[in-house]
């Protein structure tokens, strides 16, 4: 869901490209909701903060609740092609890295099977640190005898994702600065209100656990169909790794969108977007959302560039039979801090080792064949 995530958050560089009115920029300000994810344990165990560059979490969660913590409709669930639940996985989570002193960023994305320790828990997948680490918090308080809901949700959602943001700290050797976390509902209203995304397959393609049903060649998707594209993984040659890919090639195409004269000149899709936002995002503390923005917009440009954490093994197993990816940890610390020029910290270096898979630093990544481009659309699997 690397596309669903970035273009939500994204669609308020168009807000800022479009010159809004300062009273609609605070108004989108002010209705975001914040979380404090930086706990006193979240800050005692970071790593060090002078490392070259503004880091963002941004993480999609398949919550089936608003940014508020309301329960979403039975309607806007038939929408989204999915159904209530009490589970949460966080599919997409991305380490966004802006140099301080300038020069190319990197959009830094985590397979969703990635195995890791979680801390308070157990090792297990990346994407269930978040939604485990609540569903425990709020037992927790439950048990402790505090009965307001929302109190409960807001408190448990805070811990799991403080647990997150700890995982990616002793996986990455980085200090998260700014964290940002977009919805499923979200991103179906963002894309319902720029009228759509063109995408391009190389092949048809049908998949009922996503809810994926396509052609072959550019067509547009929007709301539950555009949500379907980017879930898609089962029936992909590398299952989540194609996924990032597809999701990439969506970014790239919504980002044109986005910025397009049609939806900057719009004022009633400008005005979507703007509500959309305040349903569909929490942030930290102090994080500027117009700023994020600024940051995700350049990517049109070429000035943030996609890479995926280097990976062992794929479709490895754990002991309770699950299919995992496997990763050498100073490797991923390794290869993020070089993105920059720089060495992981001492405390979470260890010797240079070969990169392999999806992780190659650019410069060092194989030859591969060229994407076929079609009326300017990226075509993938």
């Amino acid at each position: 869901m690397t596309g669903r995530v970035l273009v939500a958050l994204a669609s308020a560089a168009s807000l800022v490209a479009a010159g809004m009115a300062r009273d609609t920029v605070q108004t989108v300000r002010e209705n975001v909701p914040t979380s404090d994810v930086f706990t006193e344990e979240v800050e005692r165990t970071a790593p060090p903060a002078d490392d070259g560059a503004d880091d963002y979490l941004i993480i999609g969660s398949d919550t089936r609740t608003d940014a508020k913590g309301n329960p979403l409709p039975e309607k806007v669930l038939r929408q989204l092609r999915t159904e209530a639940s009490d589970g949460l996985n966080t599919d997409t989570i991305i380490l966004l890295r802006i140099p301080k002193g300038g020069g190319k960023g990197y959009a830094i994305s985590f397979p969703r099977d990635t195995y890791v320790s979680i801390p308070g828990y157990q090792d297990d997948k990346i994407n269930s640190a978040y939604g485990v680490i609540k569903y425990r918090t709020a037992q927790k308080l439950r048990a402790e005898g505090k009965t307001d809901r929302a109190e409960v949700d807001r408190l448990s959602s805070t811990a799991g994702r403080s647990a997150l943001t700890q995982v990616v700290h002793d996986l990455t050797g980085v200090r998260v600065d700014h964290f940002a976390e977009v919805n499923l509902y979200g991103f179906y209203l963002l894309t319902e209100a720029i009228g759509g995304v063109r995408v391009c397959l190389n092949h048809a393609t049908s998949d009922p656990n996503s809810g994926a049903n396509f052609r072959k060649g550019v067509q547009k998707v929007s709301g539950g169909s555009a949500l379907a594209f980017v879930r898609q993984r089962d029936g992909l040659p590398r299952g989540d790794l194609d996924r990032i890919v597809r999701q990439q090639a969506f970014l790239g195409s919504a980002m044109q969108q986005l910025l397009s004269a049609g939806t900057l000149t719009d004022q009633g899709r400008l005005s979507a977007l703007t509500d959309a936002a305040s349903k569909s995002i929490v942030v930290s503390p102090g994080l500027d959302i117009l700023q994020l923005a600024r940051h995700l917009g350049s990517m049109s440009s070429g000035a943030v560039e996609f890479v995926t954490i280097p990976v062992v093994a794929v479709g490895a197993r754990n002991e309770r039979g699950q299919s995992i990816i496997t990763v050498d940890v100073p490797q991923v610390r390794q290869f993020v801090a070089q993105l920059l020029g720089r060495q992981a910290p001492p405390r979470f270096a260890a010797a240079p080792r070969p990169l392999v898979l999806d992780g190659a630093l650019p410069r060092q990544r194989p030859a591969q064949q060229q994407p076929t481009i079609i009326d300017g659309v990226r075509c993938v699997d």
